[in-house]
């Protein structure tokens, strides 16, 4: 009985427990977080009580308290009232102690209120998984237990422990904290790795917090999103359908006037258009600038890469200050950040007419070919060629 009813080579039991870790990171990412906080995909109802039930055993989580935590995390984010920021509250706190905050906010009532709605509210919901959150993990060691044995104990130990760390830990805290950045949001989020494997496509945090209502959360051609994968393979046998994943911008090379549509275009694309101009724009001019240097500017320069395309909001005085020694040392650099600046300027006129936006992004493209710099130029050419309407195949 110590050994259970099916004992293991310890590989095997390596085996089960990353299979075992891996089922409930995926009902958490395709489940609680793609289906139910944004409702960017359907879930056929057997998938969708298989996912509700497994997070019941193995994390004891409720899908409304899940859900509206989430949702107000998206709806404040970075704010006091944000329930896991590590801005808030240290990178320290949130990636160790990321679960405390989670339950902290559970008995929060209007936040229950005002972002839980249209989540599961059956018979189950109502008697058992919501009413009897304890009972979940406490059926899984028995479970455990009469399988594995004391072994089984074990990986229920590792079970309960894998959602609070990685999840609330590690997607919570390093995602708002470290790793790379595809799209300047106004928020601290950021890739860990661009291969989401290990928590389930969760990895790719600053390509979620930039399209919410993807279903999909890889945008590179180099990342890889598993739960993507598996939405596709659920959607082949007619279990899951996709509702929105971030769409890519069309271009029309032949057009050459800024128009209504290319206005359009550019509004709703315009976290591809900031990610086109750090890397086309600010990329291009960074290294001619820093070719030809001499070492004291090119230390100053290498120092400052990154505040170049960083949101202003998101800068302390230190790095403002930086930013502005690096502008004052090379006019190139500052006027493709001048123009930078201008151009986020355009969608921020929320009370402006389509009209007068239109006319603002045709100056802006005539003055930033007027300037001479080569890459400042082309974007600008390129720009023009922004379409809604879908180019021929």
């Amino acid at each position: 009985m110590l050994n259970g009813l099916l004992p293991l080579p310890v590989w095997g039991y390596i085996v089960l427990t990353l299979v075992l870790t891996h089922i409930t990171i995926v009902s958490v990412t395709l489940y609680l977080h793609r289906h139910q906080a944004h409702r960017a995909l359907d879930l056929h109802p057997i998938v969708s009580h298989f996912f509700r039930f497994w997070l019941w055993l193995t994390t004891g989580m409720v899908t409304k308290e899940w859900v509206a935590i989430h949702r107000k995390h998206h709806a404040k984010v970075e704010t006091e009232e944000d329930p896991h920021s590590p801005k808030i509250y240290g990178i320290k706190k949130v990636l160790w102690e990321g679960a405390e905050l989670y339950r902290a906010e559970v008995p929060n009532k209007e936040t229950m209120r005002v972002y839980g709605h249209n989540t599961p509210d059956d018979w189950l919901e109502r008697n058992i998984y919501s009413r009897s959150s304890v009972a979940g993990p406490a059926t899984m060691l028995v479970i455990n237990f009469a399988l594995f044995g004391f072994a089984g104990v074990a990986v229920w130990a590792i079970q309960m422990a894998w959602i609070p760390f990685f999840a609330a830990g590690v997607i919570n805290g390093i995602g708002h904290w470290w790793g790379y950045r595809n799209y300047e949001t106004e928020d601290t989020s950021s890739n860990i790795v661009p291969f989401g494997i290990l928590i389930g496509g969760e990895e790719m945090h600053n390509n979620h917090h930039s399209f919410a209502s993807s279903a999909k959360f890889s945008n590179k051609p180099w990342e890889f999103d598993i739960g993507w994968m598996y939405i596709r393979m659920l959607e082949t046998i007619g279990l899951a359908k996709v509702k929105k994943v971030a769409s890519q911008p069309a271009i029309a090379p032949e057009k050459s006037s800024i128009d209504m549509d290319t206005v359009k275009a550019v509004i709703n694309h315009r976290l591809h258009v900031f990610s086109h101009y750090a890397r086309d724009v600010v990329g291009q001019v960074y290294r001619d600038e820093l070719a030809k240097a001499d070492s004291y500017t090119r230390d100053m320069l290498k120092r400052g890469k990154r505040l170049l395309i960083r949101d202003e909001t998101l800068m302390d005085d230190h790095s403002r200050s930086k930013l502005q020694a690096v502008l004052e040392r090379n006019n190139t650099l500052e006027t493709v950040y001048y123009y930078k600046q201008q151009l986020r300027q355009l969608w921020q006129q929320k009370s402006a007419s389509h009209e007068a936006l239109m006319q603002s992004l045709q100056e802006w493209c005539q003055q930033a070919e007027a300037t001479g710099i080569k890459a400042l130029q082309d974007f600008a050419r390129n720009l023009r060629a922004y379409t809604q309407q879908p180019t021929a195949a």
